[in-house]
């Protein structure tokens, strides 16, 4: 058996590599021999000691992209180094707007399938299992490859837990734009980021979530007010978030962002299960609601029955006069 590879999608916003990039390397050390990162619109030298010290060995540096979209210049470049290199065990991407469209177009060029929404791999190159949580996360579903030498896998953040590793110092090879690549007329005129105060969501410590329990829109301002106290990031469930109190960029759950804090903090959250897949991995879990059978008190690890117009603004008169 030669060399058993894995390539994983390195995503960096703002020169800082993320959360999940850094996971994926981590839990792609225990899968195969060599770790190989793919990275673009970044200075492989400016990311290089800090992918090494999460294991990897090597890093494949697409180079500025110019304003073109990433799925058609990364995917046509995997492609391209896998002509003379080969192709890995397994390929890690995050579950990303960026990730899904390269792994959607590696997929074509390859002609093979995509294991999605996964929450777990495991095993060793060539016998990967995934695992996919199903049902708003009630179940856990496995998955592997039958008739491919490749494993194609979308990653949902928080999969994985950051290993210690010894570090490594990664070559850093370049991988030229193709004539054809260079010709794609997409470009990105416009894009926008979310204002925000304080940590991202699904980074923070903690993170403070308001729900329907709140009863109007105006009263979110406890939840940020209480989160900023707690250092901590605001979050939401999806029926404030349809129901337009909040951006979508606030939701927790399934069809939101993945948490894994070390404090949640539920205000007025009933606790859906599309919900609670999304948040249920926290280390702690406090949560606050008038309803003491509030599905939100099966996973809880301190449960405040009460009215939450009345037990926040307490919560934060103590924390005020704790300065």
């Amino acid at each position: 058996m030669g060399v058993r590879t894995v390539w994983v999608l390195a995503e960096v916003t703002d020169g800082v590599v993320s959360l999940t990039t850094a996971e994926l390397i981590s839990q792609a050390s225990t899968l195969g021999d060599r770790v190989e990162c793919f990275s673009f619109n970044v200075d492989p030298s400016a990311i290089a000691s800090t992918l090494g010290s999460y294991g990897a060995h090597k890093i494949w540096s697409v180079g500025e992209l110019g304003g073109r979209l990433a799925g058609p210049v990364v995917a046509h470049a995997m492609a391209s180094v896998a002509v003379n290199e080969g192709r890995p065990g397994a390929v890690l991407v995050g579950q990303t707007y960026d990730g899904r469209d390269i792994l959607a177009r590696l997929s074509v060029k390859w002609d093979l399938p995509v294991l999605t929404n996964v929450v777990n791999v495991t095993g060793e190159l060539p016998d990967l299992v995934s695992e996919h949580a199903i049902f708003g996360g009630e179940k856990i579903v496995q998955a592997h490859f039958t008739h491919s030498s490749t494993g194609l896998f979308a990653i949902r953040a928080k999969s994985f837990e950051i290993r210690d590793h010894q570090a490594v110092e990664p070559e850093i090879v370049n991988v030229p734009m193709s004539e054809e690549v260079v010709a794609d007329q997409a470009k990105i005129t416009r894009s926008h980021v979310e204002e925000r105060v304080g940590p991202k969501l699904d980074e923070a410590a903690v993170v403070v979530s308001g729900g329907r329990g709140l009863g109007q829109a105006e009263n979110y301002q406890m939840i940020e007010e209480l989160a900023k106290l707690l250092h901590g990031a605001p979050g939401a469930s999806r029926a404030i978030v349809d129901a337009g109190w909040v951006p979508y960029a606030y939701q927790v759950g399934q069809t939101g962002k993945t948490v894994k804090p070390s404090l949640y903090l539920a205000v007025g959250i009933s606790g859906a299960t599309q919900h609670m897949v999304g948040m249920k991995a926290a280390k702690n879990i406090i949560a606050i609601n008038k309803d003491k059978e509030a599905p939100i008190f099966q996973i809880a690890d301190l449960g405040i029955v009460g009215d939450a117009h009345k037990v926040v603004p307490q919560l934060i008169d103590a924390l005020r006069a704790r300065g």
